[in-house]
């Protein structure tokens, strides 16, 4: 008989059992005998089967003899049932339990949300000092999308223009209002010393009080049908003469007379349209 081994009896049926530690500790040493079906505290019921010198007295019984009833295993006890009070308790503490673990996760949560905003949040320092830079940053962007049209307006701003756009890499040039521009006059006709030679002369006036820029012209020959026979866009630099800057622009509230020579042997025209763009 091994000296680890433990046995407990059950009042009701003094039925005896081997029993493990494992078995004691769970109820708190509440059992049920596999027997009888008694609830015992098997703790308080353990014995001991080691034989005893006969000249000891022992009140016990187990010293008159072995006993007379059935040794059992340890797999014939079972856990006591728990009881209402004990299930109500438990179930308390675990919902308890539950509870603290949930407030403690909503508050871990909310801590983490606290933390990443402030995280994320830029000092007021910062702020204050990216503020002057931005501002910069805005007008020097307007400076650079309005500068035509700042120094058509304003003429006295076209000094800082120029050498806002000698950093920027840019260029001021005169400001480009096609409403502002228009035909005053036109005609198209054929040159009598020269076969299949055409005259275009026309007219164009800048109605703006400031210099615009010197429109493109479009010139579309038409068949008797109306059909376009030929279509060609002539550049600034085609029809101005040569002692004209075409970077300076159509003075304001000025005329200007275009003459041009127009190779059309090829072709055969009844009429003609003349359009004014800015590409």
């Amino acid at each position: 008989m091994a000296a680890e081994e433990k046995y407990t009896r059950c009042p009701g049926c003094k039925t005896i059992f081997r029993v493990t530690p494992q078995q004691l500790t769970i109820r708190s040493g509440q059992v049920r005998c596999g027997h009888c079906q008694s609830v015992f505290d098997g703790v308080a019921a353990l014995i001991s089967l080691a034989p005893r010198p006969r000249e000891e007295p022992e009140p016990d019984e187990i010293a008159l003899g072995p006993p007379t009833v059935t040794l059992r295993s340890a797999q014939a006890l079972k856990p006591a049932p728990e009881r209402p009070a004990e299930h109500a308790e438990r179930g308390a503490k675990t919902a308890s339990v539950a509870e603290t673990q949930q407030d403690e996760a909503v508050y871990a949560d909310r801590f983490a949300q606290q933390e990443k905003k402030e995280r994320g949040r830029l000092p007021t320092w910062l702020y204050a000092a990216s503020l002057p830079i931005l501002v910069l940053t805005l007008a020097a962007q307007t400076l650079f999308h309005f500068r035509d049209a700042l120094a058509a307006h304003w003429p006295a701003t076209k000094p800082a223009l120029l050498r806002f756009c000698v950093l920027a890499h840019c260029q001021v040039k005169p400001l480009q209002d096609i409403a502002a521009i228009s035909i005053e006059a036109s005609d198209l006709q054929a040159d009598p010393a020269h076969r299949g030679l055409l005259i275009l002369t026309s007219t164009i006036r800048n109605r703006a009080p400031f210099a615009l820029g010197y429109p493109y012209l479009e010139l579309t020959l038409s068949d008797t049908q109306e059909q376009v026979v030929v279509r060609r866009a002539f550049a600034p630099q085609d029809y101005l003469s040569g002692a004209s800057d075409s970077s300076s622009g159509l003075a304001a509230n000025s005329e200007l007379a275009i003459r041009l020579f127009i190779d059309a042997s090829a072709t055969s025209q009844a009429g003609y349209q003349l359009y004014l763009f800015y590409p």
